[in-house]
């Protein structure tokens, strides 16, 4: 229940800084949606469902979101979401609360007529698309695509086809492996009446908010840092999941390898290590992507973000680590001190931070 409560306050904060930008209150609720359907966390999606309908999303709307997503997650977490919703709803009746059913359902024409299904679908895929698009190589895909997810499911009068393109781009961005669909519909976003910027916030709202699967806020495709594999030889000195990649960089002048040891840390939302101590060695953070914590013993946490560095003496106690909702990513590297003692331990690994001390930054 603390989790739940604490990233309801989280996503209706960052709704709220983001509200003045480009995109609506509602259509970030819509995002905030899709992406947590498309993870399957229905623990977080009851809290977005909630701060949702008190920020003014019909239960229509939210219907039509979690049924369009059936195409593109699957019908388990499609109906999943829809079983949460209505337990969402039935808790609110039985609290007093009347929510807004919305618009009107309208049963679509195009339902009891295939060919104008179709044409329809072949309408909406163009126009996304930028041009005609036929999927020769599998027809039946092709077919499924015109007529069922542009036609059948695009005719449904709930959602406008750019709120249906910034689902679309939330669930996908929030699944791993399917960087050319998230690629294609972003720009295809922009073709069905977003404009670039929105969808630029769009990302970095999913990025920021910690629901986004990919390590960049911009292009999935474009610079985003290695996210590497799961660090577990490392596991038992972090508070939840890390990720590891080595950077072996060149240099540019030679071509060469370096011995710079570079690694590229990125840190779950929540995920921190263990205070700890390194000897022989300064320690330099980079920070790359996300939000995150750096800590001295003694002294108060310091946010960080893409951009700020951190020069670690030796000896120094300290913790780094995400912040609570929000993926977090630094590059990290050791540099000798003179006289350190050969052979000597370099990290010596200490207490864990505990969620006490933790869940008091802000």
């Amino acid at each position: 229940m603390k989790k739940t409560l604490t990233f309801l306050f989280f996503i209706s904060a960052m709704i709220s800084t983001m509200a003045h930008n480009t995109l609506t209150n509602r259509q970030l609720h819509l995002a905030t949606l899709a992406s947590l359907e498309a993870q399957g966390d229905l623990g977080r999606l009851e809290s977005a469902i909630t701060a949702a309908l008190d920020g003014g999303v019909t239960i229509n709307e939210m219907k039509e979101v979690f049924s369009q997503l059936y195409a593109y997650t699957g019908f388990p977490r499609s109906l999943n979401a829809l079983g949460v919703l209505g337990k969402v709803i039935d808790k609110r009746k039985a609290a007093g609360k009347n929510d807004s059913e919305g618009k009107p359902w309208q049963h679509p024409k195009e339902w009891d007529n295939a060919q104008a299904a179709y044409k329809l679908g072949t309408e909406n895929q163009t126009k996304l698309n930028g041009k005609p698009f036929n999927y020769d190589f599998c027809p039946q895909s092709d077919y499924y695509l015109k007529a069922h997810l542009f036609g059948d499911i695009f005719a449904s009068n709930q959602l406008s086809a750019a709120d249906r393109e910034i689902v679309t781009v939330a669930a996908l961005a929030s699944v791993k492996g399917v960087e050319p669909q998230l690629a294609a519909h972003r720009a295809g976003a922009v073709n069905m009446g977003n404009t670039p910027q929105q969808i630029d916030e769009l990302t970095a709202f999913l990025c920021q908010s910690g629901l986004s699967q990919y390590d960049h806020a911009a292009d999935a495709n474009a610079g985003a840092w290695p996210k590497g594999n799961p660090n577990t030889a490392y596991a038992r000195y972090f508070t939840g999941n890390s990720h590891l990649a080595t950077i072996q960089p060149k240099n540019i002048r030679t071509g060469e390898e370096t011995i710079l040891p570079l690694a590229n840390v990125t840190f779950e939302p929540g995920c921190r290590n263990n205070w700890h101590i390194h000897h022989g060695a300064r320690q330099i953070l980079i920070c790359v992507s996300g939000k995150g914590w750096y800590q001295e013993w003694g002294k108060p946490a310091i946010p960080l973000q893409a951009g700020d560095v951190i020069d670690i003496p030796e000896g120094i106690k300290h913790w780094h680590g995400a912040q609570k909702d929000c993926w977090f990513q630094h590059v990290v590297t050791h540099v000798a001190v003179e006289n350190s003692q050969p052979g000597s331990e370099p990290n010596e690994w200490l207490e864990a931070v505990s969620d006490e001390e933790y869940d008091k930054l802000r």
